[in-house]
């Protein structure tokens, strides 16, 4: 730690800013590199989103047995064990969301395995952050190298980078 950087730190650390707010980030991704990791948060929270909305409801054929029904004592004492939910998403989430999976139309339609990677790659588990597809499980779904599948992830991307802008 050079000494200019304690001393900023030290005299932020007196003004009640705790240590972690002091500390700036590391410049370890370049000026060129920022839209495309701003461009990948963003489809990686609409993945999120998308996960995290339920996938169950009130549908138009049901609408009159909308209550459950108990079929067995066990169901009624709750003997089933419990399961986490990711909390529903606000409806800026969705809107966000919508807006970002409708950047996967700018790329070309001849390019639809691009397209198949930046959504694939952007679903990621609203519990714990994990990729629900992995560098190498694309690979192997597509039958390519996952450095392949990363150099055509990047290609995506700054398609549609240069489309945004």
């Amino acid at each position: 730690m050079n000494v200019v950087r304690a001393q900023s730190v030290g005299a932020v650390l007196g003004s009640g800013v705790t240590m972690r707010a002091a500390i700036r980030p590391c410049p370890a991704v370049s000026q060129a590199d920022r839209p495309a990791a701003a461009l990948i948060a963003r489809l990686e929270e609409a993945g999120t989103t998308l996960l995290a909305m339920p996938n169950t409801g009130y549908s138009p054929h049901l609408r009159v047995t909308r209550y459950e029904v108990v079929h067995s004592a066990l169901d009624a004492y709750g003997w089933e064990p419990a399961r986490v939910r990711a909390a529903h998403p606000s409806g800026a989430a969705i809107d966000r969301m919508d807006e970002a999976l409708g950047w996967l139309a700018i790329i070309p339609e001849e390019r639809f395995v691009l397209r198949r990677i930046l959504g694939a790659r952007a679903l990621t588990h609203p519990l714990t952050g994990r990729y629900l597809f992995p560098w190498r499980r694309l690979g192997s779904v597509l039958g390519a190298d996952h450095k392949s599948v990363q150099r055509w992830h990047r290609d995506g991307v700054a398609i549609i980078l240069s489309g945004l802008g």
